[in-house]
């Protein structure tokens, strides 16, 4: 497909949530390889490709990051800040998904993944973009219980 049009466009991207079910849930996180905020922690996620929905791009961008294979994602939120990723206009839609302690454990970091790891909800680290917030909107929308 080759379309011609005046209008910008923005980058289109997934971020994904995944969680334990544990009383105390822990929240997977890659530390990033690559600037932007390399070496912060984020969400696993990035673009899309052209030819796959938005669904497909997350557990694509999951599996390519953290080796995980998860097929019941649910839509969170889309977020749209103008000035939310520094390399320029981006909107991201983030999903979500609750999986068990068993399943957790096969995470390991790959493609622009340094680190993979589980942190709890209530500690973690910084993180790169808008992810806290991001967090902070996932707990006030109960995602986690």
């Amino acid at each position: 497909m080759t379309y011609s049009y005046k209008y910008p466009r923005p980058a289109v991207t997934v971020d994904i949530i995944l969680f334990t079910n544990e009383t105390d849930p822990k929240v997977l996180l890659i530390e990033r390889k690559k600037p932007p905020f390399q070496g912060h922690w984020a969400f696993p996620g990035g673009f899309i490709e052209p030819n796959e929905t938005l669904e497909d791009a997350a557990k694509r961008e999951l599996k390519e990051e953290t080796g995980m294979r998860v097929n019941n994602l649910e839509q969170f939120k889309t977020y749209s800040e103008p000035n939310r990723d520094p390399r320029g206009r981006t909107i991201s839609t983030v999903f979500y998904a609750k999986i068990s302690t068993s399943i957790a454990q096969k995470a390991q970091a790959g493609d622009d993944a340094a680190k993979a790891d589980w942190f709890l909800l209530e500690k973690l680290p910084n993180l790169a973009f808008d992810h806290q917030k991001i967090i902070d909107e996932a707990k006030i929308n109960k995602i986690f219980e």
